[in-house]
């Protein structure tokens, strides 16, 4: 007999870990408490890019910030953004990030 199933556990831990990781990757700054920034794993960055895992891990050899915990990838959404807009301002093409 289950008391809970697999997914749910699954779903369950993989929020802990994304909890404690942004608690540990926090910005300290100003003294007063920041709002905390979700992390994305590779497939969400992807997803929300509208890119392949292939092309996502080319930007991150090509310089893409990302966080690593043991084998698992996260991405801080402003960080991503802000390297795209940059690299978007120095190329004057389209918006990638390492190109």
């Amino acid at each position: 007999m289950e008391i809970i199933d697999r997914k749910a556990l699954s779903r369950c831990i993989r929020d802990a870990v994304r909890a404690e990781l942004q608690e540990h990757f926090r910005q300290s700054g100003s003294g007063k408490p920041e709002e905390q920034e979700r992390l994305l794993s590779k497939k969400e960055l992807a997803e929300e890019l509208g890119i392949s895992l292939v092309t996502l891990t080319d930007w991150m050899r090509k310089g893409l910030p990302f966080l690593r915990l043991q084998k698992r990838v996260y991405f801080k959404r402003s960080e991503v953004l802000a390297i795209m807009q940059q690299k978007n301002g120095e190329d004057g093409k389209e918006e990638k990030p390492c190109s």
